[in-house]
């Protein structure tokens, strides 16, 4: 099969066809996907059929891979179940937190540098997963707006997240949320390249100076403005399908489903290499 590359629009994502399972170890493919990354943002391989030992060895041609916090796949302590069902997934009961925007590990000094995810099992309604390009939303503000941003810094937290997810949970819960630390950061994240994107998303509390509810307001205009159809897209899942991104700089989220849609993927996590500043 003739492999294909086609952009999937002019600001985010890259869609490549044929290349599978572990043609996609090879150094070189692993070298063509950091220049993607870096263009588009998000990679997806088409219909890959990727298995677990291959997926981890293309991760590591990447960068580092995050050992699974809570315990990975038997032969592969790297690899995280992602889904609804707790047969599945130790975390599950958190999963719903991903139907809203945000960042992996954006209340981390050093945010996850990129994630690769592969559909086991597709969801029968829902499910899709969508993106946003946070650096061409940055570029497309006016000047400005780019030097009033630049001074704002918010605080992000994990339990702001879990509070979009579970409206009405328990104090108890509440509680479990609160002992994950928050972390102050720039609204605008400067990187040693001089490239810059916004740092928006679910776990964005609060804007420090501002009060509660002007802090609301921006936050959630600059949110619509990063993940408007111009700066986005929704990717639409086929079994073996693989996606990469660029957890610090793209937003992701999942299209609500069940746990009984089936849906299961497994996912790789490379670790951040540069601190938000």
């Amino acid at each position: 099969m003739a492999v294909t590359a086609s952009p999937i629009s002019p600001e985010v994502g890259l869609e490549i066809t044929g290349l599978t399972g572990r043609q996609l170890t090879d150094p070189a493919i692993a070298a063509d996907t950091r220049k993607y990354l870096d263009r588009y943002g998000v990679v997806v391989y088409r219909e890959a059929h990727i298995d677990d030992a291959d997926l981890v060895a293309v991760s590591r041609l990447l960068g580092e891979v995050v050992v699974a916090p809570m315990g990975g796949e038997k032969d592969h302590p790297e690899v995280s179940a992602i889904s609804l069902d707790p047969a599945q997934s130790a975390l599950a009961a958190y999963r719903a937190g991903t139907f809203f925007w945000h960042i992996d590990g954006a209340n981390d000094l050093v945010p996850q540098k990129a994630t690769l995810l592969t559909a086991l099992e597709v969801a029968t309604e829902g499910g899709d997963t969508e993106f946003a390009n946070l650096y061409a939303a940055y570029e497309g503000l006016s000047g400005e707006e780019k030097a009033r941003y630049a001074e704002l810094r918010v605080v992000h937290s994990f339990a702001a997240t879990q509070r979009l997810a579970h409206p009405d949970a328990s104090p108890r819960m509440r509680a479990s949320w609160d002992k994950v630390p928050s972390r102050e950061h720039p609204l605008v994240w400067t990187r040693g390249n001089g490239r810059r994107s916004l740092l928006v998303g679910a776990t964005a509390e609060q804007v420090v100076g501002l009060s509660e509810a002007e802090s609301r307001e921006l936050l959630d205009r600059l949110l619509a403005w990063a993940t408007q159809p111009r700066y986005s897209l929704r990717h639409h899942w086929h079994p073996g399908d693989l996606v990469v991104w660029d957890n610090t700089g793209i937003l992701h989220r999942a299209q609500p489903y069940t746990a009984e849609s089936r849906r299961l993927m497994h996912r790789t996590t490379l670790v951040g290499e540069e601190a938000v500043a």
